[in-house]
């Protein structure tokens, strides 16, 4: 058995960390998480993050660096429509 120890999640992924894990446990690989394990999220939280990590990587490609005021307000936008839909 192999273990596998990472400060962060993100340091591992941005996003998919479940996936990942899962993949990594068929080859009995344990992934340890040092920092932030035992601040579960639900799974529409991770969602919502993986969600937002995904908006954020391909934006800032798409626009580049001149590109991250539109970047942050397009992330802004996604959380305040995420957060209404969960008020609903």
């Amino acid at each position: 058995m192999t273990d596998v120890v990472i400060t962060y999640r993100d340091r591992l992924t941005r996003f998919g960390f479940g996936y990942l894990a899962r993949y990594f446990d068929a080859f009995r690989v344990t992934v340890h998480v040092a920092d932030g394990e035992e601040d579960r999220k639900s799974l529409r939280e991770e969602l919502v993050d993986d969600l937002l990590a995904i908006v954020t990587s391909f934006s800032g490609k798409l626009y580049g660096l001149r590109g991250h005021k539109k970047a942050r307000e397009l992330v802004a936008r996604v959380k305040e429509v995420v957060q209404a839909e969960g008020d609903v």
